[in-house]
């Protein structure tokens, strides 16, 4: 479904990306770990249009779609859920899941609202919730407030940045079940994490990038088994 083709990318003079290569197959998770700065969610923002590629390719479904604007991405098919959350404060809970289908609001109407049905069917708390202002609710609460708004788009690929950051353990496992659960009813997502022991317990593969380029790739227990992607990222902190 998704192929990078030693992509490249820079912030002005500093290179981030080192040609990194990577597949994301329909209908799994795949993980990319590694420590802070190591170039995670540049690799994301730039499969998203954010952050445009210096060189190398960046191909969905067969078509090229490098450096298109993130809008075009949306609209291909490509949702993210940005780290720490970026809900829209101000606005209500119910107005930041209609942002989300903004594109296919008015041509789409009824499957938005079925939509809308689903986020609050998987996130009940959205749905008692739904009147209040964004800004007001719990970390945990934001993160399913940007995984519903991401969901709003109607992906066929979901990239998530970071989903367990500055979560409550229960919080961070609930958003993962509801990561299997979107996969097994056949959504497609790439996952960038720095808990590399969450990442691993839902992704079906995983890559490690370490300064922005991939040194590892594999299924979890490829990567368990891999003394130095262990020592260097699985051995702390009993990550794995």
């Amino acid at each position: 479904m998704l192929r990078l083709d030693r992509v490249n990318t820079f912030y002005g003079r500093i290179q981030v990306l080192r040609d990194v290569s990577l597949d994301v197959h329909r209908g799994e998770i795949v993980a990319v770990i590694g420590p802070n700065g190591a170039g995670k969610t540049t690799l994301l923002n730039t499969i998203s249009g954010v952050t445009p590629a210096r060189s190398g390719q960046v191909i969905f479904d067969g078509q090229t779609v490098t450096n298109l604007r993130p809008e075009q991405i949306v609209r291909l098919g490509i949702s993210q859920v940005p780290e720490r959350r970026q809900v829209f404060a101000a606005m209500t809970v119910m107005d930041n899941l209609i942002l989300g289908a903004y594109h296919r609001y008015r041509r789409d109407g009824k499957a938005v609202e079925k939509d809308l049905e689903f986020v609050f069917e998987i996130f009940p708390r959205l749905k008692d919730r739904k009147k209040q202002r964004s800004g007001t609710l719990s970390g945990g609460e934001q993160q399913m407030l940007a995984l519903g708004r991401a969901w709003m788009a109607r992906p066929r690929l979901l990239l998530m940045d970071e989903p367990s950051l500055g979560l409550a353990p229960l919080l961070a496992r609930e958003i993962f079940r509801v990561c299997t659960q979107l996969r097994d009813g056949g959504m497609t997502i790439l996952m960038v994490e720095q808990n590399a022991r969450a990442a691993l317990s839902v992704a079906d593969r995983a890559y490690v990038i370490e300064s922005g380029q991939v040194i590892a790739e594999g299924t979890p227990a490829q990567l368990a088994n891999d003394a130095r992607v262990r020592a260097a990222y699985l051995g702390r902190a009993d990550n794995l």
